[in-house]
């Protein structure tokens, strides 16, 4: 018998995503002043893994063009 169903492992992994992608906005948005719709919509496309990359590369941007420069490679 399985612990967690799929759907609630989908829910789980949806919740993260959701909370992983909301700091790291709260993250830009305090280091740069704001965000464009266009980098947010990049952002929910991201994996988990890959926005806690984000999280922590971002502390290294000097400028928004830095942030534009790490998504394109991602």
């Amino acid at each position: 018998m399985e612990l967690v169903s799929s759907w609630e492992r989908k829910g789980i992994e949806q919740g993260m995503h959701e909370g992983k992608e909301g700091l790291v906005i709260r993250q830009l948005k305090r280091r740069f002043g704001s965000i464009t719709p266009q980098v947010t919509q990049r952002l929910g496309k991201l994996h988990v893994e890959q926005l806690d990359e984000l999280g922590e590369a971002l502390l290294d941007f000097a400028s928004a063009a830095d942030l534009e420069t790490w998504l394109a490679r991602h």
